[in-house]
């Protein structure tokens, strides 16, 4: 048998301990090498949190990028409306002032503008904004209000349902508009005709969402209510109505919107002061620019009435989910 011999050169020794070279200034320790541990790795590196290590984003950096993320996004909706008009008046102006458009069929903005600075000037503009306004506010209340008490009586009470609600849907297949003829030959061309009208309008897009609005509530809210010991009368307040009221509200922006295509028709036909009046004017003259603008006014009438009607949503209805501030981008 040969026997293994091991020199002293040959011999395995243990690894050494992973040590600092450390050199002292002034009584105090300084580290002239960075400690290091097996596979070459630093040991503050080991000792690190393992998001650092990995070069992972801590909580607050994410906190902060979904707040700019977000704030990106309301910057972005914000903006996105006013795309299409904005490209729309660069095209149309482009356009006018190249020739492509005749001014008698269609002016240039800039011609536009020009009007709107002459009847601003006159003070017409103001006169007869107002006059519309007046009108169409007034047969909003009154066709509007109507329409809302029948719906709530009718989607309440089931005998008033049965016995009004069938003439109501047959009174609401005629256009309003086609009893305009009749309008003028009861009241002629004052300020009756027009108030009706509108009122008429804005009658039946309120009827229709109250009353559905009423008849759609939650039965299983209802009865819960009832266990409770609520009252008839607390049972429609504090449960009927408040379900019923995003049908409200979209009827009320339904009824906006017939309320202006109404009045525009009115003042266009019979009318001797308002917006309507003022274009039927421009016409006769061959003012293509004052009619635009009188159709550019009627479109901001509208767009305000519009965001009056979601400022009273978000108002009223700060416990429905579609008016809750929540992310639109996650």
């Amino acid at each position: 048998m040969s026997s293994l011999t091991i020199t002293t050169s040959e011999a395995v020794s243990p690894p050494n301990p992973p040590r600092a070279d450390l050199h002292l200034v002034r009584g105090a320790a300084v580290t002239a090498a960075p400690l290091t541990g097996r596979g070459g790795v630093s040991l503050g590196a080991q000792n690190a949190p393992i998001g650092q290590l990995q070069g992972r984003p801590t909580p607050a950096e994410l906190r902060r990028d979904k707040e700019k993320k977000a704030a990106r996004t309301e910057r972005f909706f914000a903006v996105l409306p006013w795309v299409l008009p904005v490209a729309l008046l660069l095209i149309w102006q482009l356009s006018a002032s190249q020739g492509w458009l005749s001014p008698r069929f269609l002016p240039a903005p800039s011609a536009v503008w020009g009007a709107l600075a002459d009847v601003v000037h006159s003070g017409q503009i103001w006169r007869d904004a107002g006059i519309s306004a007046k009108r169409a506010l007034l047969g909003l209340l009154i066709g509007g209000g109507l329409g809302f008490l029948f719906g709530v009586i009718n989607g309440a009470i089931h005998l008033f349902d049965k016995a009004f609600d069938t003439s109501m849907q047959m009174a609401r297949t005629i256009p309003n508009l086609a009893l305009m003829p009749l309008m003028i030959l009861w009241f002629g061309i004052g300020e009756e005709t027009k108030v009706l009208l509108v009122a008429l309008g804005t009658f039946f897009p309120l009827y229709l969402n109250t009353y559905h609005g009423i008849r759609s509530a939650d039965n299983g809210l209802k009865e819960m209510g009832r266990i409770y010991g609520l009252s008839p009368w607390g049972l429609f307040a504090h449960v009927i109505f408040p379900g019923a009221l995003p049908n409200i509200l979209i009827g009320l922006r339904f009824a906006l919107g017939t309320m202006w295509l109404t009045l525009i028709a009115a003042e266009g036909l019979a009318a001797d002061s308002g917006i309507g009046y003022m274009t039927s004017t421009a016409r006769e003259f061959m003012r293509t620019d004052i009619v635009l603008l009188g159709t550019l006014i009627y479109a901001l009438l509208g767009k305000g009435a519009d965001l009056g009607a979601k400022l009273l949503e978000r108002t009223l209805l700060p416990w429905h989910q579609n008016f809750q501030k929540t992310a639109r981008t996650r």
